[in-house]
This record gives C-alpha cells, sequence and structure tokens, in this order.
C-alpha cells in the first residue's frame, strides 16, 4: 500500500498494526489514505482471525490531519462530486469505529483534525509524553467535517469539545488524559510498546465475551450523542451547497 503499513504480528497471533506512512509530510491523510484505510476496515470485517488493532503513525506524528496540499484530484466537478469527497472522511471514520476488533490508538506524536478524529473512532488510546492534540478548522475558516463533533462529543462531552473547538486551544497528552480522551500516557519510547503489552492481555481474555462488549458499548455510545449520523449526512449537504453559493448557482 501507498500510504499504509499493515503487519501482523509474529508474536502474538490475532494482532494486526496499522501505521499512517507518510513520515515526511506528518501523516497528513489525503484521498489515498482514506481509500487504503476504507479497504483495510473491509477486509478486517471479514478477518476472524484478526482479535485486536492497533493504529498508529510512522515517524513523529500521528497526524497531521486532512492533506489541504494535495491536489491529485483537481477541483469537484459539481455539488454531488464535492459531497462524496466531504463525506470521505466520515466513511472512513465509520468503518474503523465500527470494527469488530478491539482497537488501539498508539498516538505517537502530534494530531491535529482529522487525526483527532481518527483517534475518537478508537476503542482505547494512549498517548506519547510528547504527544499533543489540535482542532483548528475554525482558525484556518474550513468546516469541520468528518462527523468530528458528535464524535468529540461523545469522548470529551459537549463543553469541552465546544471549548476546544471554537478556541481551537492545543492541550497536551497530559490534559487528554486527564479529560478522560486519552486512557494512558507512556514516556515516547515505550507508547507502542505499551500498546501490544494491552493487545497480548486482551488477546488472551475469552474472544466473544469482548466482542459483546464492544457491541453494547457501541449500541449506548449511540444513545449518548442520538442523531450523530444524520448530523454527518445533514454537514455534507451543506458544504456542498457552500460551493453552489460561492459560484453563484447551480451545478
Amino acid at each position: 500500500m501507498e500510504t499504509l503499513l499493515v503487519e501482523r504480528d509474529a508474536e502474538l497471533e490475532g494482532l494486526v498494526t496499522i501505521t499512517l506512512n507518510r513520515p515526511d509530510k506528518l501523516n497528513a491523510i489525503n484521498v489515498t489514505m482514506h481509500q487504503e484505510m476504507q479497504q483495510v476496515c473491509r477486509d478486517l470485517q471479514d478477518d476472524i482471525d484478526t482479535r485486536v488493532v492497533i493504529l498508529t503513525g510512522a515517524g513523529r506524528a500521528f497526524s497531521s490531519g486532512a492533506d489541504l496540499k494535495s491536489r491529485q484530484e483537481g477541483p469537484p466537478k459539481h455539488d454531488i462530486d464535492r459531497r462524496a469527497r466531504v463525506g470521505q472522511g466520515n466513511r472512513t471514520c465509520s468503518l474503523l469505529e465500527s470494527l469488530d476488533q478491539v482497537t488501539i490508538g498508539a498516538i505517537n506524536g502530534l494530531a491535529i483534525g482529522g487525526g483527532v478524529v481518527f483517534a475518537t473512532c478508537l476503542d482505547i488510546r494512549l498517548a506519547a509524553e510528547s504527544a499533543w492534540f489540535s482542532i483548528p478548522e475554525v482558525d484556518v475558516e474550513l468546516p469541520l467535517t468528518w462527523g468530528a463533533l458528535p464524535r468529540l462529543m461523545r469522548e470529551l462531552g459537549p463543553a469541552r469539545t465546544k471549548e476546544l473547538v471554537m478556541t481551537c486551544d492545543r492541550f497536551t497528552s497530559v490534559e487528554a488524559a486527564r479529560w478522560g480522551f486519552v486512557n494512558h500516557v507512556y514516556p515516547d519510547d515505550l507508547v507502542l510498546h505499551e500498546a501490544r503489552k494491552l493487545a497480548a492481555k486482551l488477546l488472551a481474555k475469552d474472544a466473544l465475551s469482548l466482542a459483546m462488549t464492544k457491541s453494547a458499548t457501541a449500541a449506548m455510545e449511540q444513545l449518548m450523542v442520538p442523531g450523530a449520523s444524520s448530523y454527518a449526512e445533514r454537514e455534507e449537504m451543506l458544504v456542498a451547497y457552500q460551493g453552489r453559493a460561492r459560484r453563484g448557482g447551480r451545478s
């Protein structure tokens, strides 16, 4: 794959590690990464041998978010194309968070925008001491899409979500742990090691019990933020119509 490394662990049977692999771009998420992540998630849906998945980043970043400099597609052809592109991120996130496997985030460095949203899709999040987080969309006058707001509210609560999204303030891994966004903070050189230790502990548990627990908690999470799916659909339509308004007509 061009943007991801997918590795089946040689020592821990049932563990797969996915590495966001664009270190020269701080693992910025482009169209190719979306497509590859969606394919990996679809493959995992049919993989009954994999029970735990670790997601991490190559180099000094987890992910710097959407690749705003990528121009490989050119401008949208029309409003339906624009809506499809906006929905790409939410489709990736929905596939990631709906995996049957237990997912662990080994957040090895900075996580910005879409990188933070990717993290919200994971069951358990471990962060490096030097890791930091930022949701800068308001500062750069971009809409916060990918179904980000419902996911952030689920993990951080409404008040904290509004503060972080509106102020665009950077927050540390220690603050993220204090607010419940990450489960544990470890020295930088140990975060992936600790993720594998956690994976080993989970792999020793009864597979069906873990799967049922994940399914039940996912159902409860939907009740915590009702209407999240319809919200994501509305935001896609809104961005498409904003594009139409800027052009002053139809397409």
